[in-house]
């Protein structure tokens, strides 16, 4: 019966031994975890950054086709009042 008892014992203790919690595995996953979500802030922050880099891309692209449209037109009126004044001239 001792023998039982030591045995049950014994199987007991070692199964309470690797239900342990190890407080290196608790540390490390827990310190993956805070990495991975420092990493996801970063990529977020990166894609908001180059999302941002994107519009104001587009904004000054957009600011000067409208300079050169504003060229343009002042040419083509430049271009009516020489017209105009030969005209003016001729009669």
């Amino acid at each position: 019966m001792k023998k039982i008892g030591l045995t049950l014992a014994a199987v007991a203790a070692l199964g309470v031994a690797a239900c342990t919690n190890n407080s290196a595995d608790t540390a490390n996953n827990t310190t993956d975890l805070n990495v991975t979500e420092t990493e996801t802030a970063t990529d977020v922050n990166v894609s908001a950054n180059e999302a941002g880099a994107v519009d104001a891309t587009n904004t000054a692209l957009e600011t000067a086709g409208n300079a050169i449209e504003n060229a343009g037109n002042a040419v083509e009126n430049a271009g009516e009042a020489v017209e105009a004044a030969a005209e003016n001239t001729a009669h």
